[in-house]
């Protein structure tokens, strides 16, 4: 699993540079969140709570 996130940072650092992957990371966090958020409403749902 480490080995599969140093080449995607890699990737990710050659083809947009250092600038940019702030950006990305930030982008990436956000959708990552919602994603866990609505995750957790459909848990709630489906128990009952």
């Amino acid at each position: 699993m480490t080995e599969e996130l140093i080449v995607l940072f890699l990737l990710l650092f050659l083809l947009f540079g250092p600038k940019k992957l702030p950006e990305i990371a930030r982008y990436v966090g956000k959708i990552v969140g919602e994603y866990r958020r609505y995750v957790r409403e459909i848990e709630k749902e489906l128990n009952g709570k």
